[in-house]
C-alpha cells in the first residue's frame, strides 16, 4: 500500500496579566481559523484552570460565551482538523488533574509511535479518555518519576518522536514546546505586558503582538510571572520545517525564517513559469491559496493574471475535509468560473499543489463549460508521490504515486500539466533543502514509525 500524506490544526497560548486573555486567546484562534474547521477550545487560568470548547468555527463555539466577562491573566487555544473526521472527545485543549494539579495541554502534531505507547500504557493498566496524541503525552507525564514538571516534560517528550508544537497551562504557568526537527511552526511574540505563543505570526498581528522569533527546535518555552524563560529541553536534530506552510498551509501574511509566505509563493509562480511556460492568453490561480503563485507566473510570462475563478467565503478549505463526499461537494460549492473572463481564452490554472484530483478535475471542466478553449494546469510544488503520517491526512490514493504528469492531465482533463521542480521549489522558499522537509515530495523523512 502506498504511503499517504495526517493532521494540520493551529494552537494559540498568550501569558497577558491585563486579564483580557480569554477575549485575546479567541481573536488569535480566528487569526488561524485556517488551519483547522472541525472544533475550537480554549483552556484559561483563573482560580484554576476553566474550559470551553466545541465542534465547529471558533466563532460557532464562542457565539454565546460571555469571554469579556472572565478576568483571567493566561491562556491557551487551539483548532484542530482531524485525521479521520470529528469526534467530540477529542476536542482540544484537553484538561488533565494529576500530581501537579491541573494541567491543560493542546497539541498541533502528529506523534508517529502514539499507538505503540498507547498499547504500552493500556496494558499497564492507563485509560484513555480520547483519541488524541495528546493525551499519550499526559499519561507519559503522570508515570513520571519526577516531581519537577520542566523534568517531567523532558522525560515525557524523549519517549515520543514525531512532529508537534505543544501549548501546556497549569494555573501558574504557560509552557510552549517544539519538536526537535522544528516541523511544526510556533512563534513568539511580545505583548505591551504578556507574552503570546501561536502557530503562525498573523495571529500576533491580530492581538497587537510583536514577531520575537520562532521557538528553537526541541526548545522549552515557559512564561509565568518571573516572565519569559527558554531551555533547550530537547537535543534539536537536523532542521526540517514542514515545507506545506510555505505552499498552502499558513496564511499569506504570515512570516517564518524571515520570509514572508505571500512572497515565497509568488516566487514559486516566477520559477514555474520559467520552468513550465505553457501557450495561453491569461492566468488564473485557485483561491485564495494559489493566488500569489498565479501572480508570480503571469508576472513572469508576461501574460494578464485575471480573477477568472470566484470564491465562495462561507465554506471551508476543500483540501481539509475529512471525508471524500464531503471535499467533493466543497469543490462545487465552494468556486464558480466567470464565463466572461475565460470565453474563448486559452487558460494557464495555477494550483499550489496536487494531491487526489479532484479538485483539477472539477476545476478544468468548470472551465470548460464556462467556455475555456485550452486549460493548462500548472502546480507551484512538485508531486506529492508519499505520505509521512505528519502532514494532511489524504486517505485516498496519491495520484502522483501511480501517473505521469501526462496521464495525470489526460486524468483530470486538462491540455497539459507540469510540476515545479524541488530545486526550483526550495530555491524559491530560500532556505537549504537539509533545513526542510521534502518527506511528501521525495520520501526523505526525518521522522519514520520504525527506529
Amino acid at each position: 500500500m502506498r504511503k499517504l500524506i495526517c493532521e494540520e490544526c493551529g494552537v494559540f497560548g498568550l501569558w497577558a496579566p491585563g486579564g483580557d486573555a480569554v477575549t485575546t486567546a479567541i481573536v488569535g484562534l480566528v487569526a488561524i481559523q485556517h488551519r483547522g474547521q472541525e472544533s475550537a477550545g480554549i483552556c484559561w487560568s483563573k482560580d484554576g484552570l476553566h474550559l470551553h470548547r466545541g465542534a465547529g468555527l471558533v466563532e460557532d463555539v464562542f457565539r454565546d460565551f460571555a469571554a469579556g466577562d472572565i478576568d483571567a491573566p493566561a491562556a491557551i487555544g487551539h483548532v484542530r482538523y482531524s485525521a479521520g473526521g470529528p469526534a467530540a472527545g477529542d476536542v482540544q485543549p484537553l484538561l488533565f488533574t494529576g500530581r501537579w494539579g491541573q494541567l491543560a495541554l493542546a497539541h498541533n502534531g502528529r506523534l508517529v509511535n502514539a499507538p505503540e505507547i498507547r498499547e504500552h500504557l493500556e496494558q499497564q493498566g492507563s485509560i484513555f479518555q480520547t483519541g488524541s496524541d495528546g493525551e499519550v503525552v499526559a499519561h507519559l507525564l503522570a508515570r513520571a518519576t519526577t516531581t519537577d514538571l520542566t523534568d517531567a516534560l523532558h522525560s515525557a517528550l524523549s519517549q515520543i518522536r514525531g512532529a508537534y508544537a505543544l501549548l501546556v497551562l497549569t494555573p501558574d504557568r504557560l509552557m510552549a514546546l517544539r519538536d526537535p526537527h522544528g516541523i511544526r511552526p510556533l512563534v513568539v511574540g511580545k505583548l505591551p505586558q504578556g507574552w503570546v505563543v501561536a502557530s503562525e505570526s498573523c495571529a500576533l498581528d491580530a492581538v497587537g503582538a510583536e514577531l520575537v522569533r520562532e521557538a528553537e527546535p526541541g526548545e522549552l518555552i515557559s512564561i509565568g510571572a518571573d516572565g519569559l524563560h527558554s531551555l533547550p529541553l530537547l537535543p534539536p536534530r537536523r532542521k526540517a520545517f514542514c515545507v506545506f506552510e510555505f505552499i498552502y498551509f499558513a496564511r499569506p501574511d504570515s512570516i517564518f525564517a524571515g520570509r514572508n509566505v505571500h512572497m515565497v509563493r509568488r516566487e514559486l509562480g516566477r520559477i514555474l513559469a520559467r520552468e513550465a511556460p505553457a501557450p495561453a492568453d491569461i492566468v488564473l490561480g485557485v483561491p485564495d491559496s494559489s493566488l500569489s503563485a498565479a501572480a508570480g507566473y503571469a508576472q513572469e510570462a508576461g501574460l494578464p493574471y485575471e480573477t477568472g475563478l470566484i470564491r465562495n467565503r462561507y465554506l471551508g478549505r476543500t483540501f481539509i475535509k475529512p471525508t471524500q463526499r464531503q471535499r467533493e461537494q466543497g469543490v462545487a460549492l465552494k468556486l464558480n468560473a466567470i464565463g466572461g473572463v475565460v470565453k474563448g481564452k486559452r487558460v494557464v490554472l495555477v494550483d499550489d499543489s496536487l494531491v487526489r484530483g479532484t479538485t483539477s478535475t472539477r476545476l478544468t471542466a468548470m472551465l470548460r463549460r464556462a467556455g475555456a478553449v485550452e486549460v493548462h494546469l500548472r502546480i507551484a510544488s512538485p508531486p506529492i508521490a508519499y505520505g509521512c503520517g505528519l502532514g494532511i491526512d489524504t486517505r485516498d490514493e496519491l495520484i502522483a504515486a501511480r501517473m505521469q504528469p501526462d496521464e495525470i492531465a489526460r486524468h483530470v482533463g486538462a491540455d497539459s500539466l507540469q510540476f515545479l521542480s524541488c530545486r526550483g521549489m526550495t530555491g524559491a522558499v530560500g532556505l537549504d533543502a537539509d533545513s526542510l522537509c521534502l518527506g511528501c515530495f521525495l520520501g526523505n523523512h526525518p521522522v519514520r514509525r520504525e527506529g
